[in-house]
């Protein structure tokens, strides 16, 4: 390849290891979420209503840094399931409030080794890497 195309050769892209990083470790939640019947973006979501129980869909999606055209398929799967409520805001009803339900509640405690299991999976990073790796992609995602 002519050296002015040089910048097109995949080995000399940062977003490529990147996206195939990324889509290695969510395939490797699959084991552990798919006898749940959860998706690694649903298992995200109840993540963040385990923790603050009741968020609005713009909250939810800037903690998750996902759109509303994402969010809401995936949200009414978790409601059908029982897993969560949606309902409009009483002082704005533009806003939707997404709410864990007792059956949501109830399967965190399903998914609490799930995060000690992914850890103890062979990893090539030792715990100093790897807490360096997270505070450079939070760098790179806060662009600063």
């Amino acid at each position: 390849m002519a050296q002015e195309y040089e910048q097109l050769l995949l080995k000399n892209q940062l977003c490529f290891p990147m996206y195939a990083c990324s889509r290695k470790i969510v395939g490797s939640y699959t084991p552990y979420l798919k006898p749940l019947g959860l998706t690694y973006t649903q298992y995200v979501v109840l993540m963040v209503l385990w923790e603050q129980e009741s968020v609005n869909v713009g909250q939810l999606g800037e903690v998750l840094r996902l759109d509303a055209g994402t969010l809401t398929p995936l949200l009414k799967r978790l409601e059908k399931a029982g897993y969560v409520t949606r309902e409009r805001s009483k002082e704005d009803e533009r806003i939707t409030l997404i709410s864990i339900t007792p059956a949501g509640e109830a399967l965190k405690d399903q998914c609490k080794d799930i995060p000690l299991q992914m850890a103890a999976k062979d990893s090539p990073l030792s715990e100093k890497d790897a807490k360096e790796l997270y505070r450079l992609l939070y760098l790179f995602l806060d662009g600063k």
